[in-house]
């Protein structure tokens, strides 16, 4: 049976289990906020009611101090004050401030009476107090004084009373704030008991089913199935767990013959891995092209079990597929087909038409001749070598049974073919690599010694030239001046040749760069007797050895154009290896015009030569001179252009 497939099961919103959640949650949720915003309501109406029972109780403190005030005749301006602050404070009480909190009770009584305070305070106490405040004559001021002293009980109960019916109010929502609160708790309560019952019934409940179910399936009952009680997801769940208990059961009754057959397969695999491992392994070493064929062929005989194969490598040039190593064939096949054409036979058809197979030769074309089935093969495959996507070859292996080629097997010698094709494009490469090597120093030294040797001996054939002239005419004269000059040109070329021949000798030691440079440093003071010094400066990462020994020949070098042209009493060498590497050599010689060195082109052969070696490395050079003021010759390598050492 195939594992279950089918459309994904989509629900009804209304059956969805997250659905119940949600809607229960919100239900919850907003009984929840609606219980604590009416207590937070109720918090609020008290907190403003206490502050305007202060207010209010405030009021007949002030209505008594300015009767006080009045009467000891104060400040009009302070009794003005007062009067304007009672104003405002029955102002708040009146309209509320809901910022303080601030407000009044909004029942009917508490309003009733609050106008009515105001309208005493308008009518009477506000007005005789001004009365009081405003009249000069000492009589009438009296007579009014006792007439507000008259009136302020009766203002003073009207605040009594409006104190009295807002703390009555206050009492009242006092007893509904603790019933709310009182009411929130038992709530919570039974919130969190239905909560707890409907997340067993909708959630802990199946899934200790489920995992009941699964527990014994673990213990091999497979005939286990859960029962669909709900049409939520856990119903769709339960539905797809005893399909799958349905599929399990029936995949264990051939799970034997599946896992000998996986075995199998697996087996197969892992022996393909090894043996592209070993044979990758093998192909990567140091091996020579003929060694490298040898060594594959040996290698994929064995794991195929062939009787006999071939290595082929084409000549794209002529055309013709050349023998290269063969395994269990005759000399007299390989003396027919060391050298054929493409299209001579089926291994050099396979460069064209890629990997041909025969399974029996019988069943082949019986017109035409198969030297494999002459040599009593039964089954051949021949696949191509590759590299970078071009033909370099083909091997064959011979069968002298039919043999089946599968397609694991294909694709693992297609992908070795390629392998060796790589290898030997590799030893191609790394052999031309030398070979130019060998060319770029052999130029060098060609260089060299066309221009420094070449130079002394045509000056030394002018010499020659001329004391053959002088010993004609018999000028002994001119023969005691030529005679220093010939030995001073022998042995400024004998010099010559040493530093080339040192040179061209220079290797370095355990790659340990600065201690190459102190030698060549102390070997040219030892010869020349000018006084070197060099510095070293960072501790950055050495330079390959290839770089390092380049830069170790544009030391020498420079140092021999001090030894030659600068007449030098110092030279100062000060190398920076940090992220960037650079190398400055300087003099005080006589230096020498940059424009006629221009002016020469390549004639000055020792900076053309230490150009070319800076070039190698892709780094930075630059030579700065003036006549008299001696030379300094400057290496840069950039962080870009290192290679690992």
């Amino acid at each position: 049976m195939n594992p279950i497939s089918g459309p994904p099961y989509t629900l009804p919103a209304g059956k969805r289990l997250t659905f119940r959640i949600l809607l229960t949650t919100l239900l919850g949720l907003s009984l929840t906020l609606a219980a604590v915003g009416y207590t937070l309501l109720l918090s609020w109406q008290l907190e403003g009611g206490g502050a305007a029972i202060n207010e209010a109780g405030s009021l007949r403190m002030r209505s008594y101090r300015l009767a006080m005030e009045l009467e000891h005749q104060q400040v009009a301006s302070k009794i003005v004050q007062e009067l304007d602050d009672f104003n405002r404070i029955l102002n708040d009480l009146q309209t509320g401030d809901a910022k303080r909190p601030l407000f009044l009770p909004a029942s009917q009584p508490v309003r009733e009476q609050m106008q009515l305070v105001q309208k005493e305070w308008q009518q009477h106490v506000e007005v005789n107090a001004r009365k009081v405040l405003s009249e000069t004559d000492l009589q009438n001021k009296q007579a009014m004084l006792n007439l507000y002293a008259k009136e302020l009980p009766v203002f003073v109960e009207s605040i009594n009373k409006l104190v009295s019916l807002v703390e009555v109010e206050l009492t009242e929502k006092t007893t509904w704030l603790r019933l709310c609160q009182t009411a929130l708790i038992f709530m919570s309560l039974a919130a969190s008991i239905a909560l707890l019952y409907l997340l067993y019934l909708w959630i802990v409940g199946p899934v200790t089913r489920m995992q009941a179910g699964i527990a014994s399936m673990s213990k091999d009952d497979l005939s286990v199935r859960l029962p669909i009680e709900t049409e939520d997801e856990f119903g769709v769940l339960a539905q797809a767990f005893n399909q799958m208990a349905d599929h399990v059961q029936s995949v264990h009754r051939t799970l034997e013959e599946r896992v000998a057959e996986k075995t199998a397969r697996l087996q197969e695999q892992n022996h393909e891995v090894s043996t592209l491992y070993e044979i990758a392994g093998f192909l990567a070493g140091p091996h020579a092209i003929e060694e490298l064929c040898r060594g594959f062929l040996q290698r994929i005989m064995q794991r195929m079990e062939a009787d006999g194969g071939t290595v082929r490598i084409l000549d794209n040039l002529s055309d013709n597929l050349h023998i290269t190593v063969h395994e269990g064939i005759s000399e007299k096949m390989i003396e027919e087909e060391h050298c054929i054409k493409t299209d001579d036979c089926l291994c050099g058809a396979a460069t064209h038409q890629g990997i041909i197979i025969v399974r029996d030769f019988r069943k082949m074309d019986q017109q035409r001749r198969y030297r494999c089935q002459e040599e009593g093969f039964f089954s051949l495959a021949v696949f191509q070598i590759l590299a970078r996507e071009q033909v370099i070859g083909s091997f064959s292996l011979h069968f002298s049974k039919e043999r089946n080629i599968s397609s694991e097997e294909r694709r693992l010698l297609e992908t070795l073919g390629k392998n060796l094709g790589v290898a030997i494009e590799n030893q191609r490469l790394i052999a031309r690599e030398k070979e130019f090597a060998v060319s770029n120093e052999r130029n060098l030294l060609a260089q060299g010694l066309h221009d420094s040797i070449a130079q002394g001996l045509n000056f030394l054939n002018l010499q020659v030239q001329m004391l053959e002239d002088s010993l004609s005419r018999n000028d002994v004269e001119e023969i005691k001046d030529i005679a220093p000059l010939l030995r001073a040109g022998v042995q400024e070329s004998y010099e010559d040749v040493r530093e080339l021949l040192l040179n061209f000798r220079t290797r370095l030691q355990d790659s340990n760069l600065e201690s190459e440079m102190r030698n060549v440093v102390a070997k040219f003071q030892r010869q020349t007797g000018i006084h070197g010094q060099i510095e070293f400066v960072g501790n950055g990462a050495p330079l390959a050895p290839e770089q390092q020994l380049q830069v170790l020949f544009i030391l020498q070098e420079a140092l021999s154009n001090v030894r030659k042209h600068a007449q030098a009493g110092e030279v100062s060498i000060r190398v920076k290896n940090e992220r960037d590497f650079s190398l400055t050599v300087t003099d005080n010689g006589e230096g020498f015009n940059m424009d006629k060195v221009h002016e020469k082109g390549e004639a000055h052969v020792g900076l053309r030569i230490m150009q070319e070696r800076a070039d190698r490395l892709a780094a930075k050079f630059h030579i700065a001179s003036q006549p008299g003021e001696g030379t300094t010759i400057a290496l840069e390598l950039l962080r870009q252009e290192r290679l690992v050492a």
